[in-house]
């Protein structure tokens, strides 16, 4: 087996960074979704009367961090569809090239019958 075919077999490093960036992804959809769970009860559970000064501020800050941890997730989950993507072309070319290099070294093959060829022909003439 040649050694693009062993490519084609084995995780390459972009597969393997999807799916490093997969795994942190959950990681981080899953603390936003407990970040919003912590939030909902400060804001329900804590009076309104308390919720001034440093507690409404903890408050506040948790909505924005919830926020900004759901973009980063966001963020992941568009570089994972870019990885797919590059990672489906490259195998796509991987094939291709096997292809061609497979059709390459038959027309190769070929040439040389045909030049061995040749000269037996051309001494039976003579």
């Amino acid at each position: 087996m040649s050694s693009h075919s062993n490519a084609l077999l084995t995780p390459t490093s972009l597969e393997h960074a999807l799916d490093q960036n997969e795994a942190i992804q959950e990681a981080v959809e899953q603390s936003a979704a407990e970040l919003c769970v912590v939030n909902a009860v400060l804001t329900q559970e804590v009076p309104a009367h308390l919720q001034t000064g440093e507690v409404a501020q903890a408050i506040e800050r948790t909505e924005e961090l919830e926020s900004r941890i759901q973009n980063s997730a966001d963020e992941l989950a568009q570089v994972n569809l870019a990885l797919k993507e590059e990672i489906s072309l490259r195998a796509d070319l991987e094939r291709q090239l096997a292809s061609t290099q497979a059709a390459l070294d038959q027309v190769q093959v070929q040439t040389q019958f045909k030049a061995k060829d040749i000269p037996a022909q051309g001494s039976a003439a003579r």
